[in-house]
């Protein structure tokens, strides 16, 4: 196979994402991924900075999260801004992949260093968002609150998702729990 092949992140992906379902996440080493691959471990680590990576290569969100801040019209509401970015990531991003996602969801729940980085790649969507706003005029806590909802209700959306076998779009989640979160904040 070519060494530069255009699709290589992505033959790296399914390689793993079958091995982890054959053998465990635990159970299954970069050399048995670049060998189903068919690729060098260099080029393993060209494209994933370790096996973990290969669940998380989504890195570009925060940076799409920031754009899509920094492009709303000025006078759209923050949540608006919110909702609008939420619907687009879930239509492009991670829909299309909904099998993969089940799968991955529940890998990363089943192993604690998987967990942790979850945890981190929140943190980092968290900051993203809440500079970005700060950056639209927002003041600290407005701009850390609107990034903590945001990332809580995309999390509880994914979950809800990723849970149920079919139904449903992600779309259909994350309206439904902005749906309770504003419920649950009119009551207060």
């Amino acid at each position: 196979m070519a060494r530069w092949a255009p699709d290589t992140r992505e033959r790296l992906r399914a390689a793993a994402l079958s091995l982890f379902e054959e053998r465990g996440y635990a159970a299954t080493t970069v050399p048995d991924i670049v060998d189903r691959a068919g690729v060098t471990r260099r080029t393993f680590f060209r494209h994933f900075s370790d096996k973990r990576e290969v669940f998380f290569d989504d890195d570009e969100i925060p940076q799409i999260a920031t754009r899509i801040i920094s492009e709303a019209p000025r006078d759209a509401h923050p949540m608006q801004v919110v909702t609008g970015g939420l619907r687009m990531l879930a239509r492009e991003r991670f829909e299309p992949r909904r099998a993969e996602m089940r799968f991955a969801r529940r890998v990363i729940a089943s192993e604690p260093a998987l967990r942790e980085r979850d945890l981190r790649k929140q943190a980092d969507l968290r900051d993203a968002i809440r500079e970005g706003f700060r950056r639209r005029g927002e003041d600290e806590a407005t701009a850390a609150a609107i990034a903590g909802v945001t990332v809580e209700a995309l999390q509880a959306a994914l979950e809800a998702w990723a849970s149920e076998p079919a139904g449903a779009s992600l779309t259909d989640h994350l309206d439904e729990v902005l749906r309770r979160m504003r419920a649950l904040l009119q009551s207060l």
